[in-house]
């Protein structure tokens, strides 16, 4: 007999606590996270001869190591006898228990020359390779590319190989998130990852970013053009960023004469030292072979209010118009709601607590064999616990 909802969230949380009470004796120093964010680092008052720090076990021969695992137990109000939710792209594993990924990321900072890789394995790896043709063993890699960075270039860094994209305002990884779950922008709107060249120029309070690559989550093109991107971040005061994204190029399988196009925009604002504010608009339109044409649009709304160094909550809300089914497979309009309370267990140890809601204009959810409704309702235990040279 098929387990319900509760029986998974008891099963899960029970999973929780277990691994919290072993996490328990970690420190509880590390600061909060925030999509496309960085924390300044808190530096110490200057102390007569200080002694030197004790190298961590995790920068070997100029190589910074991390490591993360994430999971999560999912219960589907629907009950579909797929065993799937509809439209998320990485928690799609319904009434059950599943790992979403385990990764090691190598980094070396480019000076001036230097790489970035990310390995793993899980459920997150398989979806975003899903459509590319490369073979199997890529699949594996989340980002894998060389930097080139001489102290001549004042700034300007150059990457080449596979790395994700600069559009939009969630990241691959969940604890990089406000919320567990990812948006409908960001699994349905924008690419995942590229393979290419990027540069990046710092001028003053701006940063342009220019590539040229293969497409859209591909490392072997599907067709023989080429897809350009521009990006400019601009950040007017330490609380208000600004990123605008526009790319452009062929997607269709053979067709290097029709080209898909997007522009993706993401505004954060730090309000108050407890609640910081997000907002991310996308708008794509493709063209097929056959010369049929189709767009999407969406806007989606975050806000974070933290309570203290371990307990957050970050409703999100977002609304996508597929008009033509062109990413879907309907035309529909889709609106979504997540309720997320964060809470940090230990040190390094991140649970998320998340109620959702999405619904369609049309039939379009699974229920049952032959039964679509308009509405999926959905409740989420996730853990992700990562640790590097940082401490984070």
């Amino acid at each position: 007999m098929r387990k319900t909802c509760i029986n998974v969230l008891i099963v899960g949380a029970s999973m929780l606590i277990g691994i919290a009470t072993a996490q328990s004796s970690a420190s509880d120093t590390d600061t909060d996270q925030a999509p496309a964010q960085t924390t300044a680092a808190q530096t110490a008052a200057p102390a007569p001869a200080p002694p030197p720090a004790p190298k961590s076990v995790f920068t070997q021969g100029g190589m910074d190591f991390s490591f993360m695992f994430d999971g999560y137990v999912n219960g589907s109000y629907n009950h579909p006898d797929s065993g799937f939710n509809q439209l998320r792209n990485f928690d799609y594993r319904a009434d059950t228990a599943h790992v979403n990924m385990g990764m090691v990321t190598i980094d070396r900072a480019a000076a001036p020359v230097g790489f970035h890789l990310d390995v793993g394995f899980g459920q997150i790896f398989s979806a975003i390779h899903s459509t590319d043709r490369a073979p199997e063993a890529f699949k594996y890699f989340k980002q894998a590319y060389v930097s080139l960075k001489p102290k001549s270039w004042k700034g300007v860094q150059i990457d080449a190989g596979e790395f994700v994209t600069s559009a939009g305002a969630e990241v691959i990884e969940t604890n990089g998130n406000w919320n567990y779950s990812r948006s409908l922008l960001f699994a349905w709107a924008i690419p995942y990852y590229h393979f290419g060249v990027r540069a990046t120029v710092p001028i003053g309070k701006f940063t342009a970013g220019v590539q040229v690559v293969q497409g859209w989550n591909n490392i072997y093109d599907n067709n023989s053009g080429k897809t350009s991107g521009l990006s400019l971040a601009l950040t007017p005061s330490s609380r208000l960023s600004i990123i605008q994204t526009y790319m452009a190029g062929p997607e269709q399988l053979g067709d290097s004469k029709h080209w898909r196009h997007l522009s993706d925009t993401v505004v954060s604002y730090i309000a108050t030292d407890k609640l910081t504010l997000m907002a991310n608009v996308d708008y794509g339109a493709d063209q097929l072979t056959s010369g049929q044409k189709g767009h999407w649009k969406g806007v989606a709304g975050y806000f974070r209010y933290a309570f203290d160094k371990r307990l957050a909550f970050s409703p999100r809300f977002e609304v996508f118009n597929d008009h033509d089914g062109f990413r879907t497979g309907l035309n529909q309009t889709l609106k979504s709601m997540t309720l997320t309370q964060e809470l940090k267990l230990a040190n390094n140890l991140l649970t998320r607590f998340e109620y959702r809601r999405d619904w369609s204009d049309s039939d379009f959810f699974s229920k049952s064999v032959g039964r679509l409704v308009r509405g999926q309702n959905t409740v989420l235990i996730g853990l992700s616990y990562s640790i590097s040279s940082r401490g984070q």
